[in-house]
């Protein structure tokens, strides 16, 4: 082979070499795809999951399939992705416990942030403040002036340590000074006997999941805890708008990748994911159940993700709440 031909090769194989990643993510998806949902069936990342996987599958033309890895606080399952192979084929759907974790936890399988590659934030479901009916409490002012008279004597329940029902109502502590004692329970539908009966005073719930009780007239909602006003409970105040300016969580939740995946893959699987959750249909599915479609860049999605960490870490400080 001349020196020329030798030149030509190399060159080829250059062009082919560079071409790669771009021909991969051209093809993508060419397999099934898997979401890993870290928690048990029947929630709202599932819900999300599932009609994601059902809608991408339509698009697509290849499997997307969704997988429930519940367990450590959702590390288990979220760990699966960050240690999968950078290709875009395995997805983790997770929530607000992802930015909380690093604060509960010594030691975690991944960093929350360096070792994921973000996708699309997909959603927030507001959290309502609801008290248990016997309780002279009708709105925050309310609350808070109890609280004064009545010291030691409010609790509120939780569905766990670090749950987003727990760290909504530390930052309302760290935010007015109120003094109420936290009784953490296996999840928040274990937490609504006592709720009704008066044994806790209140409780930060999803709205999905508190406001059956509401209707019923079992609880009293006082405010929601985003700095809009629910669709499905518009008359109910924001705690912003009730003497706590600023105040502003969520129980969220957004779609990772594995880190180092392919700049185009990543952009595929946005445009997809983001197309379903634009589509009207979904969207008043979704809203049907207290669930708010956000959408928008990985990007957007990571800054989010980076202020969420932020402002936890300084609601643990304040809380005194160290990793175990």
């Amino acid at each position: 082979m001349s020196p020329v031909q030798i030149l030509k090769l190399c060159a080829l194989l250059a062009a082919l070499i560079s071409a790669a990643p771009a021909s991969i993510a051209q093809q993508f998806p060419s397999k099934p795809v898997r979401i890993i949902v870290p928690s048990t069936p029947g929630g709202a990342i599932d819900l999300i999951a599932r009609v994601l996987g059902e809608r991408l599958t339509a698009a697509w033309g290849q499997s997307v399939l969704v997988e429930n890895k519940p367990g450590g606080s959702q590390m288990i399952g979220t760990d699966v992705v960050a240690k999968s192979p950078p290709d875009g084929y395995n997805l983790v759907i997770v929530v607000s416990s992802h930015a909380v974790n690093p604060l509960l936890f010594k030691t975690l399988p991944y960093d929350s942030i360096k070792d994921f590659s973000f996708v699309v934030q997909t959603h927030v479901v507001p959290l309502l403040l609801a008290v248990a009916p016997a309780l002279p409490i009708k709105t925050i002012p309310e609350l808070l002036a109890y609280g004064k008279a009545n010291p030691g004597k409010l609790s509120y329940a939780s569905g766990g340590q670090g749950s987003s029902l727990h760290t909504a109502a530390e930052l309302f502590k760290s935010m007015t000074g109120a003094d109420i004692l936290h009784i953490p329970y296996k999840g928040s539908s274990a937490a609504h006997p006592d709720i009704l009966s008066g044994r806790t005073s209140m409780i930060f719930d999803t709205i999905t999941a508190i406001m059956p009780h509401v209707k019923s007239g079992a609880v009293r909602a006082v405010a929601v805890t985003t700095l809009k006003r629910s669709s499905i409970a518009p008359d109910v105040p924001t705690i912003a708008e009730s003497g706590v300016p600023g105040f502003d969580t969520s129980s969220w939740g957004g779609i990772l990748a594995a880190p180092g995946t392919p700049k185009d893959v990543i952009d595929t699987i946005n445009a997809g994911i983001n197309k379903v959750l634009l589509a009207p249909e979904v969207s008043a599915k979704l809203a049907g159940s207290g669930i708010e479609v956000v959408g928008g860049t990985p990007k957007q999605w990571e800054d989010f993700m980076q202020v969420e960490l932020r402002k936890w870490a300084k609601v643990a400080k304040e809380a005194g709440i160290k990793p175990e």
